[in-house]
């Protein structure tokens, strides 16, 4: 912990090389003195019967969340066109990278047939590897291949099994940084027993296999427990290169697996820059974290191609800023209390300004205008300004995108998690307070060893960092649902640490006046235990009902939509739709896209909306016009979205287009005064009733229930 010691006159506090009641078996020469002989034994036998412990949980999960998706799918027995329809969304779009790969007729072929891709995005081509995160497919497709595997293993559940798998090493690696934590191999099955009963919290993966976050949280999950352990005091130079390079490895498959990790380790860089800034970190350990933060995404820039949305992200322009800023205010942590927070504050706005002229430069060198609606959604998220942007709207009204529900704390209050996190929340945040307080205040204060003592505050740079982490994640979990999966895993850690803390529990009871070291052992090891007890009687029942439920896959109207399209239109066929739909119409037929779910491309966005026209109030020959001008042959109109229901008024994607092109929306409510009536009734429904301007441009030739094909006339 960071301990509040002695200090020397014009230097800021130090960091403690271990907790205060170890220090009095430090010898002079610095030198901690060997465990007896009895001592290294059980702690050997504990590590490794924690270790096997970890590893036993971690598989169980990982066998837990594959039945669950067998259970609720019937997997292995419904056909390959209902397996890879149940792929949803982007989901869907990324297995077939994996599937393209697989049926390549080499590796070079498919590598070739990615990198110059013409079926993603019709009348034209793009280069893949460059806009996607997908080497995990290309990796996985590679290795099924060389694999002496396919008799016995189909390529999808090499694909989901491999998934699944990364589940165990989630777990592991949550249970791993508890155990560095607290000290106590029972905090890590307390953590890992909390992730599994709040799954419906703290995971997706059953339902959502090819989601880019459930490849990339595992590695993140991995490189906290590295950052972790690096945090220690104590570490053998050997053994901090040997962190480092492992914090590198998980930061770089972190980054290479997921288009938004450069937010996500933004907020990490946040949380460092905060407690190095309170002298709560080792100044060194920090400026190492930067560095690879920052090798490890150009790395990942160089992979994709020089992906110049990875170049323009707000991270590297952070980091480079935070590193300059030192650079100039070199003595940053020298002087009393008013004089650090005076410097503190210019530092504060050096790195702000840098950092907003590096990217503002970055961004205008590149042209880079891919990630602009994700600012302009935060911008009217957070209230700076309505906006009728579409895209910036399409986010607005998702759920996943909206604040994180009530009903969310009640789940993760019924296993005493929530009530515990903010049990443990609350005591840290106090001691940071004072411990920040006293770095800063730079007061030659001497740590007494009489009744005083009892008060000394404490926190070591581990816990610092694991603090301000679930603070910041928990900031945007709290904001945006869709992030909540990055909190709630790390509140079962940090919930389950402080539960196992003899220096919190001794804190405590030192500010009731009711410690002792007996005391401390018992509450520390007891309660974590009850708590266990706790969970597996209430909640074993019910895993072992869920895990007893069978269901089955059913999408007729989808599945029937496939066929056809496989049967009746040609391979080199274009078609156009929804973004979510048209994701599964190239993994199940392998026909050509107009539009796909990964909108992080300006053009891509742009043609998005405008073949969505097909919602809006337009005339059939701008319709017609506007798909013909990206190549489409054919249109699949969706009931589900023409007659939607699902949101209310305002954010049913024909309002959004309504409000986009000027026009009132339909319904009643009110609209702003300046939107106009349009002169044309809403396409999707008047192209049913077969009208002669609308059958000139367009002839159906499909209908179901769910789904209507129109194929569209050629002439100029």
């Amino acid at each position: 912990m960071t301990t509040i010691r002695q200090r020397r006159a014009g230097k800021g506090t130090e960091a403690a090389e271990d907790q205060p009641s170890e220090e009095t078996n430090v010898k002079p020469d610095g030198k901690i003195p060997p465990d007896p002989p009895g001592g290294k034994l059980w702690n050997i036998l504990s590590k490794t019967v924690g270790g096997i412990v970890a590893i036993s949980l971690g598989l169980l999960t990982s066998v837990y969340v594959a039945t669950l998706h067998e259970n609720d799918l019937w997997f292995s027995n419904i056909k390959e066109v209902e397996r890879e329809i149940s792929f949803r969304t982007e989901c869907g779009l990324y297995y077939s990278y994996y599937k393209q790969m697989i049926q390549a007729a080499s590796i070079q072929q498919g590598l070739h047939g990615l990198v110059y891709d013409n079926k993603t995005e019709s009348v034209r081509t793009i280069n893949i590897l460059e806009r996607m995160n997908v080497y995990q497919e290309v990796f996985l497709s590679i290795l099924y291949r060389i694999l002496p595997i396919q008799q016995y293993l189909e390529p999808v559940y090499f694909y989901i099994y491999t998934l699944f798998g990364l589940q165990a090493v989630y777990v592991i690696a949550l249970y791993v940084t508890s155990w560095l934590l607290s000290g106590t191999w029972l905090s890590g099955v307390l953590a890992a027993c909390w992730y599994i009963t709040n799954r419906v919290d703290t995971t997706r993966v059953e339902f959502t296999i090819p989601l880019r976050e459930n490849w990339a949280l595992p590695f993140f999950a991995v490189q906290i427990a590295a950052i972790t352990y690096l945090l220690r005091t104590h570490l053998q130079p050997a053994q901090e290169r040997l962190t480092l390079m492992a914090v590198f490895i998980a930061t770089f498959l972190f980054s290479l697996t997921w288009q938004f990790n450069q937010f996500m380790m933004l907020i990490q860089a946040l949380a460092l820059f905060i407690l190095d800034c309170l002298d709560m970190l080792p100044t060194a350990k920090v400026t190492w974290l930067y560095i690879i933060q920052i090798s490890g995404l150009l790395l990942v820039c160089v992979l994709q191609f020089f992906n110049s949305m990875i170049l323009g992200s707000l991270l590297i322009s952070f980091n480079v800023s935070v590193l300059i800023a030192r650079t100039i205010q070199k003595n940053l942590k020298k002087g009393g209390l008013f004089n650090r927070l005076g410097k503190l504050i210019l530092h504060v706005l050096l790195v702000l300004c840098l950092t907003l002229l590096i990217n503002k430069s970055i961004k205008k060198i590149l042209n880079l205008e891919s990630d602009e609606h994700i600012f302009k959604f935060l911008k009217a998220k957070f209230g700076f300004g309505a906006t009728r942007d579409f895209d910036a709207n399409l986010y607005l009204c998702e759920e996943a995108f909206g604040l994180l529900p009530l009903n969310t704390f009640s789940r993760l209050s019924s296993t005493l998690l929530f009530y515990t996190y903010g049990f443990v929340l609350s005591l840290l945040t106090v001691a940071a307070v004072i411990v920040a307080f006293r770095n800063l205040s730079g007061s030659n204060q001497v740590q007494l060893k009489d009744k005083m003592e009892e008060y000394t505050v404490t926190l070591k740079p581990d816990a610092a960092y694991s603090l301000v982490h679930t603070v910041l994640f928990g900031c945007l979990a709290l904001s945006t649902m869709r992030m909540k999966y990055l909190w709630t895993s790390h509140m079962c850690v940090f919930a389950s640490f402080g539960l196992c803390s003899a220096e919190l529990w001794k804190l405590l009871l030192k500010c009731l006046h009711l410690y002792t070291s007996q005391r401390t052992q018992v509450i520390k090891y007891s309660i974590p235990i009850i708590t266990l007890l706790y969970i597996s009687f209430k909640f074993w029942p019910g895993i072992m009902d869920e895990l007893s439920e069978l269901r089955e896959f059913y999408d007729p109207d989808t599945v029937e939509l496939m066929n056809w399209i496989k049967s009746n239109t040609p391979s080199t066929a274009v078609f156009a739709g929804s973004m979510q739909l048209l994701a599964g119409v190239k993994l199940c037929t392998g026909r050509t896209l107009t539009n796909h779910p990964h909108y992080e491309d300006k053009n891509l966005r742009e043609r998005t909306k405008q073949v969505y026209q097909i919602y809006a109030k337009r005339s059939p020959g701008e319709v017609h016009g506007l798909l013909r001008s990206v190549g489409t042959d054919y249109v699949i109109l969706e009931d589900s979205i023409c007659y939607e229901r699902r949101h209310g008024r305002g954010c049913r994607l024909r309002d959004l287009l309504d409000v986009a092109n000027g026009h009132i929306m339909d319904g009643l409510g009110e609209n702003d005064p300046d939107l106009k009536p349009s002169l044309y009734p809403r396409f999707c429904e008047e192209i049913k009733k077969n009208l002669p301007s609308y059958t000139m441009h367009f002839t159906r030739v499909f209908q179901n229930k769910t789904f209507h094909v129109y194929k569209l006339a050629k002439h100029k």
